[in-house]
């Protein structure tokens, strides 16, 4: 619940699984951003004081990608964790 008012506040929803399973389905309004390519992808997500919320299949992607985002200065990184757990 806390991960959907984030989102409908303005806070990024980024899915941190491969294109494939992104394909497959994903959550409305989120921006696929692959845990392999984040490093080289972080600019794309803006402003590092403004929320950020992630998830992927089963918490761990979404975990080590707040982890990266936290350590390259983001200020306000959310883990959803599984995509499951979306309300």
């Amino acid at each position: 619940a806390e991960a959907r008012r984030l989102v409908d506040s303005g806070a990024r929803l980024i899915d941190v699984r491969t294109p494939a399973e992104f394909a497959q389905g994903h959550i409305e309004g989120a921006t696929n951003l692959p845990l392999q390519s984040l490093d080289n992808r972080m600019s794309e997500l803006g402003d590092k004081s403004e929320d950020v919320v992630v998830y992927c299949r089963s918490g761990v992607r979404s975990a080590s990608a707040k982890r990266m985002l936290e350590g390259a200065g983001f200020e306000s990184v959310h883990d959803l964790g599984a995509m499951s757990r979306w309300p």
